[in-house]
């Protein structure tokens, strides 16, 4: 016989976040007297007292606290291997994370391409705003995503280039630079640029934003200037105009999964990314 179920420990895990007999009883749907011998059971079979017990308290012995720590790893261990286990189950549907639009025309020519692979399955694309979608896919909750590189955290992600861009100012119709053909990053020294919702180190003055879809509106009544990836806003918005910063360096989109992800589905998926890259770098 196991020395405790994981049943067992949910109920003791939840009596010592709660340190309540009651409110454990309550989170986990159950009768506090039926959790109350519950825990006496543990405490019986583990030979040691895992709460001291009062009138008015309830609180941790050391053997407590030790199987409090060790418990939750063990429940977020056995969380993750049943997410885990579904996921193999599921091998004919994949989750796509991308920004919406955030894919500079690409996406029909990837959809067409992983159609092709062997492996192929259904795709659900998961739309995610701002900065979202690293953790999207690093949390599990989508299988591949497409990320704009240096802007995105890839880290433990393995990635696919797909498409290299330059960068471009986003800036009103009447500001002074519009008419430029291009323009430095000092040109723009004075201006009020945006701060974008789940960037660290943003330390910009201007208004707090999460998306192009919010930053648009400010750059038309001369509220911020940004400067941006070409695709993500082409076609250019109304009132607006965008230049060429000559030194802002190049944007990519890629393809990323987690490095330890080797199902079919995601090697196809990346197999196809691959062969879409390859196709375009050919035709241009």
């Amino acid at each position: 016989m196991e020395m405790l179920e994981m049943r067992e420990l949910r109920y003791f895990v939840a009596v010592a976040e709660q340190l309540h007999f009651g409110r454990a009883a309550r989170q986990l749907r159950i009768a506090q007297p039926a959790l109350s011998k519950t825990i006496q059971r543990i405490e019986s079979r583990l030979s040691v007292d895992l709460f001291v017990r009062t009138s008015r308290s309830v609180t941790l012995t050391a053997a407590g606290q030790a199987l409090l720590e060790h418990g939750r790893h063990a429940l977020n261990a056995m969380d993750i291997a049943v997410h885990k286990t579904q996921q193999a189950g599921e091998p004919d549907h994949l989750r796509l994370a991308m920004k919406p639009g955030g894919d500079a025309g690409l996406l029909p020519g990837l959809l067409a391409a992983y159609a092709e692979q062997q492996y192929a399955g259904r795709v659900e694309i998961v739309f995610c705003s701002g900065t979202s979608r690293s953790q999207v896919l690093r949390d599990g909750q989508a299988d591949v995503a497409l990320l704009y590189a240096p802007f995105d955290d890839l880290t433990g992600f393995t990635t696919v280039p797909l498409h290299v861009e330059d960068r471009v100012a986003l800036l009103p119709k009447t500001h002074p630079l519009a008419g430029r053909a291009g323009i430095r990053m000092k040109d723009l020294a004075a201006e009020t640029f945006p701060r974008w919702v789940g960037v660290p180190n943003d330390h910009s003055a201007g208004p707090e934003i999460e998306d192009v879809t919010e930053l648009v509106p400010l750059v038309q009544i001369g509220r911020a200037v940004a400067v941006l990836p070409r695709s993500l806003v082409s076609p250019v918005p109304p009132a607006t105009v965008c230049v060429p910063v000559r030194d802002a360096g190049t944007s990519s989109i890629v393809l990323a999964h987690n490095a330890h992800d080797h199902r079919s589905t995601v090697t196809a998926f990346i197999a196809a990314a691959a062969a879409s890259a390859a196709c375009l770098r050919s035709s241009s």
